[in-house]
């Protein structure tokens, strides 16, 4: 299961949009809270942890589309470890 951590108050650059359009998603949860602890970033730019990384973008549309991209990202990521972890 994967895990989107929204911070409550980065909403003010459209980050709330994303939440019911990320349920929508297979294996994944989404999470809000207060603060994530990344007030600087969360003042500048759209951001959310994704199964705890950080991802940024300039626009709530282009972070969808971060989310995504880091989402796989990560699944190569474990796919290659558990290949690895196979053929030892």
């Amino acid at each position: 299961m994967n895990i989107v951590e929204f911070c409550v108050s980065n909403a003010h650059h459209g980050t709330d949009r994303l939440i019911d359009k990320l349920n929508k998603l297979p294996d994944l949860e989404t999470i809000e809270y207060g603060c994530l602890g990344n007030c600087g970033e969360c003042y500048l730019s759209p951001y959310v942890m994704v199964n705890g990384e950080t991802v940024v973008a300039e626009t709530a549309d282009a972070l969808y589309d971060a989310i995504l991209e880091e989402l796989g990202s990560q699944d190569e990521h474990r796919k290659a470890l558990d290949k690895l972890l196979d053929d030892l």
